[in-house]
């Protein structure tokens, strides 16, 4: 079996941490570069970063962390926001991220996830889904949440895998920074409708949630933020007690 993953995430707005719930309210949470060197001595598996107010201009700032962050670590590292074209990431991977996270730029152009998927192979594409119920119906949301679709998860989830993402991102917008545990039915269902990863992020307030995500949601790995960042939940100490629950993890 392979090893479930923990997964740090780090939202970026103007060079800092930054964490906030449902999307909104957000509040500073320290340096990123310190983070990132911090959880990897820790034992995170991996990293994310995401550039949620991601311009031009911040590329460049983006760029700049990447290759500081990449100089501290020895862990894999996904970078998203505002990645819209092969040349983006090219400059990303080169500056020592493995993996970028794509979101609005997917669903605006499809054809992007093909393209990267065969440019850099499938393991560096994630496409990341932010998504909430309206009406009985998980409905996509782009720009940071803020902009619905007419997707559906799980067909827009269905094409993503068959155009050749690595793996899906996928976060409960209604569970965000709650608190409350992940969307694990959604979880589940997305794990059964494809062949590939699925992260979990959206909700996590305890160690027993990330239980739940892996029991529960078939998750193969669990994405959380400022339980981490304000030292709500150890690495450590959570890997111990999936393992105590016969939860595969690398110690």
């Amino acid at each position: 079996m392979l090893a479930k993953r923990i997964i740090p995430c780090l939202d970026i707005k103007n060079g800092r941490t930054v964490k906030g719930v449902n999307f909104v309210d957000l509040r500073d949470a320290g340096d990123p570069v310190q983070l990132a060197e911090i959880y990897s001595a820790e034992g995170a598996d991996e990293l994310v970063f995401l550039d949620i107010s991601a311009t031009e201009e911040r590329r460049k700032t983006l760029v700049n962390m990447v290759r500081s962050v990449a100089e501290k670590i020895n862990i894999p590292f996904t970078v998203g926001g505002g990645i819209s074209s092969v040349e983006d990431v090219d400059i990303l991977l080169n500056n020592g991220a493995d993996k970028v996270s794509i979101n609005s730029s997917a669903v605006k152009n499809p054809q992007l996830i093909n393209d990267l998927a065969q440019k850099f192979g499938s393991q560096c594409v994630v496409v990341a889904i932010d998504a909430k119920q309206i009406e009985g119906q998980w409905i996509v949301h782009l720009v940071g949440g803020k902009v619905p679709t007419e997707l559906n998860l799980f067909d827009w989830a269905v094409e993503v895998a068959e155009r050749g993402a690595g793996e899906i991102l996928f976060t409960s917008m209604d569970n965000d920074g709650t608190k409350n545990g992940f969307a694990n039915e959604a979880l589940a269902k997305l794990s059964e409708l494809v062949n590939i990863p699925i992260i979990a992020s959206g909700g996590a307030g305890n160690i027993q949630h990330f239980v739940d995500s892996f029991q529960k949601g078939k998750a193969d790995a669990a994405l959380a933020a400022s339980v981490f960042h304000f030292k709500e939940i150890e690495i450590k100490a959570l890997k111990q007690e999936l393992r105590n629950n016969n939860i595969e993890v690398r110690l």
